[in-house]
């Protein structure tokens, strides 16, 4: 017998089906509608660019999770996107221009060649946005401050905020004068907070006694406000960007701890999250539930560059379907209303009525009468004494 695998679907990649599309359609229009409040303008990026254009500046994390095609018209390289981030601003380089503050938000799928973890999918619905033209920290409090209210509007009550800010480890490497190998493999240790590791790196690497304390620490600063001080007595004798860059830390952990005294803030000086092309303030956020970020961003004050137009910019992503599952909110019920077949041109002028008043109404054809549960209705149309009323079904 021949195994018949037709509906299989790759490994990684799920579909949704029609109870949580619904679910899952709802938070993404009531999440573009917060942004809109918040001065966001709606952009849609396209699916696929030339290689050129979208793989500029990220990096190689970015590159390795990119589908690379061949376009059968042109001949030209091409990806499919992975990240949004730097279609918006291509966007806000060349497409809009605009001279002062440009807010853009956006939804839609990205591809990736492989999970980025065990138990993530490989199409993530994001939904995310972008802030062009800032370079003070009121631009990162404000986009850290508008994912805070985006989890909200999803129902979450239980997660937690990861601060830091990837030029203290930037400044390090300078200082200590790391070659390109040598600051990648550091990176990629401090993103797996392989301690042992990292130990055994610094002792193969560096040989000054203060460069190396420095980096053997950094991964141990991490916790709440007060690390701040320790970090503060630590690199009394690093270089200023190390300094400022706490300030700014300080700075922006203070202002939202003052606007969501509720949220657990959690600071963390080697944090690394998301990719290379991050340049200050990163965060991410985390829930119950959930072995993985549900959002995370951050500041990126280069890739503008790439396009001919450098602009200080941050942003954040979030997976929908991951949120819609970590949710407490449940607005999507049984509340159509179920029609019997009919050819009564009454009812059909009734029921369009209906639908135009922003009804959901279900109508039965002659081979197929029956009111299933799927059909999410919770109230039928029937006619009585010649009118026909709405009832509630029990």
């Amino acid at each position: 017998m021949i195994k018949n695998e037709n509906w299989m679907l790759p490994d990684g990649v799920e579909e949704i089906l029609p109870y949580e599309a619904r679910k899952v359609e709802t938070l993404r229009r009531r999440l573009l509608d917060l942004f809109q409040r918040w001065g966001y303008d709606l952009v849609i990026p396209p699916m696929m660019e030339f290689s050129s254009t979208l793989m500029a500046g990220l990096g190689q994390d970015l590159d390795k999770l990119t589908y690379k095609v061949v376009d059968q018209i042109s001949g030209a390289s091409m990806v499919i996107r992975s990240d949004m981030t730097p279609q918006t601003a291509r966007m806000d380089a060349h497409s809009l221009k605009r001279l002062g503050l440009n807010r853009l938000c956006y939804s839609g799928h990205v591809l990736f060649t492989r999970a980025k973890s065990v138990l993530a999918s490989r199409s993530p619905l994001q939904v995310g946005v972008e802030l062009f033209g800032e370079a003070g920290l009121e631009a990162d409090i404000e986009v850290i401050s508008l994912l805070i209210s985006s989890l909200h509007e999803a129902g979450l009550t239980e997660f937690s905020l990861d601060l830091g800010h990837v030029g203290i480890f930037r400044a390090l490497a300078e200082v200590c004068q790391l070659t390109s190998d040598q600051e990648q493999e550091l990176f990629s240790l401090l993103q797996a907070k392989a301690i042992a590791d990292i130990a055994d790196w610094v002792d193969a690497n560096i040989q000054d006694p203060q460069h190396a304390q420095w980096l053997l620490e950094l991964p141990k600063l991490s916790g709440s406000a007060s690390v701040l001080d320790r970090a503060s007595d630590l690199f009394a004798e690093a270089p200023i960007a190390v300094r400022r860059a706490l300030d700014e830390l300080a700075e922006v952990a203070e202002g939202l701890a003052e606007r969501y005294p509720d949220v657990n803030f959690y600071l963390d000086l080697s944090e690394l999250r998301g990719g290379h092309y991050h340049t200050g303030i990163v965060f991410a956020a985390f829930a119950l539930g959930m072995g993985r970020e549900i959002a995370s961003g951050g500041r990126y004050d280069h890739i503008g560059e790439t396009f001919g137009r450098a602009r200080p910019a941050t942003g954040f992503t979030a997976d929908l379907i991951d949120l819609e599952r970590l949710s407490n909110v449940d607005d999507v019920d049984s509340f159509g209303i179920f029609v019997p077949y009919s050819r009564d041109p009454e009812l059909w002028r009734l029921v369009q009525q209906l639908r135009q008043d922003g009804e959901r109404v279900v109508c039965a054809t002659a081979q197929h009468q029956e009111r299933h549960d799927y059909l999410s209705c919770s109230r039928q149309l029937v006619k009585v004494d010649g009118a026909y009323q709405i009832h509630t079904l029990t």
